[in-house]
């Protein structure tokens, strides 16, 4: 028998679950399944997000040959026997490849691929997990178009699996399947938006099910939690989805939300990276905290090499210390706005010489080349500040730093105030 999945894959988009930002009414699948055109596609998502699904359903909207090959065994010369089938009275009309999992294919089996894109007899169909800016050749994406599949929202897998228990009732011939709302909950919840994993654990906990008296199978919270299967996070620490949660993990500490940044640090450690983790926290420490609490880097360094020291799963503890301490702390981007700014001068401006007076003169011969000469020491005045001109010649009045709107710098920039003006 087949998986349920496959048992209940859609016929249409109508009864497709989720993705109604690319296949609903009038959306741009929508339209391309309703005209005579249908363009190389690359499908970008996670499993379980109806890419082959959609695939099968435009597939059955066309006139031409449909072939499937998964990149992961396929082979230039299976692609070479399916151009060739162009030449046949099945292909007269084109074929259609659906290729799954592109991103397994290396650049020259890829390239097999272009001569007859571009001829238009082979429509690309391709799908893959990975994102295609990343792992797909330039010829290929520019010659798709690229929709992106999202994981399937909670209400949209709850569809799915009345659905699927209604079919299950079918085939059965059981009077009644009776899965408690807390069982269904639990199966949605820890399939990470993947219909298929959700609908495979629904079919075992059906079919392991014995049948009561009344010939009723009756599935709980706890025999729901028997049959599932533990959520795991995808995570690859060179992946696309490795560098979208450290993204999201410094944007909700930068943004002090310190519930969000517990969360994304919760994902990072399930993908046992220690040491991006602690090299993050420390690059937020100084980009996005900075001068509003200077001190936090310091406890940051602590806690990240306390971390190191531990190992996991104790690392856990100051790590969270670190990311909650962050999260809630004043908030200064002046150091990197700063530093930025100075570095993008040396790039497009003559900056100039440095003043004779600042430049070394601790050598032999220093003085007849006028250096060092005339320097004012600034601690020999009040305040141990005396005005003169630091920066180069050609920047005289370049402002890079200016003060954050935080309780320390403000009080640095009123001393200053005082002092220098």
């Amino acid at each position: 028998m087949k998986p349920l999945a496959d048992r209940i894959r859609p016929e249409n988009f109508n009864e497709v679950f989720g993705q109604k930002h690319i296949i609903g009414e009038g959306k741009i699948l929508d339209r391309i399944l309703k005209s005579s055109l249908v363009p190389n596609m690359i499908f970008y998502g996670p499993p379980g997000t109806g890419k082959t699904t959609v695939a099968n359903i435009i597939a059955k909207k066309t006139n031409k040959a449909f072939y499937k090959l998964n990149a992961t065994t396929a082979s230039v010369k299976d692609v070479r026997e399916i151009t060739d089938s162009t030449n046949t009275l099945m292909g007269r009309n084109g074929v259609l490849l659906y290729l799954d999992e592109i991103q397994n294919f290396n650049k020259k089996q890829q390239q097999s691929l272009l001569e007859f894109m571009e001829n238009g007899s082979i429509t690309l169909i391709a799908s893959t997990t990975e994102n295609p800016y990343f792992y797909v050749y330039n010829a290929i994406l520019s010659r798709s178009t690229i929709f992106e599949f999202k994981p399937l929202e909670s209400d949209e897998l709850m569809k799915a699996v009345n659905r699927a228990v209604e079919l299950i009732k079918d085939e059965l011939k059981t009077t009644e399947i009776i899965i408690t709302e807390d069982a269904k909950k639990y199966a949605v919840g820890v399939s990470s938006g993947d219909v298929r994993k959700t609908l495979n654990s629904i079919e075992i906990a059906v079919y392991s099910t014995k049948p009561n008296e009344e010939g009723n199978i009756f599935i709980d919270l706890e025999t729901m939690k028997e049959c599932t299967q533990k959520n795991v996070l995808n995570f690859d620490k060179d992946g696309d989805n490795h560098y979208d949660i450290l993204s999201a993990f410094q944007k909700s500490i930068r943004g002090s939300d310190a519930d969000a940044a517990v969360l994304y640090l919760a994902m990072l450690i399930k993908g046992g990276d220690l040491k991006s983790i602690c090299r993050r926290l420390l690059v937020i420490a100084a980009e996005d905290i900075g001068l509003a609490y200077p001190q936090a880097i310091s406890i940051v360094k602590a806690c990240t090499d306390s971390a190191l020291e531990l190992g996991f799963p104790e690392a856990r503890i100051p790590l969270a210390e670190a990311v909650i301490l962050l999260a809630t702390s004043p908030k200064s981007n002046s150091a990197i706005t700063a530093v930025d700014s100075a570095l993008r001068d040396l790039d497009t401006i003559n900056v100039g010489s440095i003043p004779d007076y600042l430049r070394d003169g601790h050598y032999e011969g220093a003085k007849k080349l006028g250096r060092m000469q005339d320097y004012k020491y600034p601690h020999s005045y009040e305040n141990n500040y005396v005005k003169q001109k630091y920066l180069p010649s050609n920047l005289e009045n370049r402002r890079y730093y200016e003060y954050g709107k935080n309780k320390i710098e403000e009080k640095c920039r009123e001393y200053w105030e005082r002092i220098k003006y």
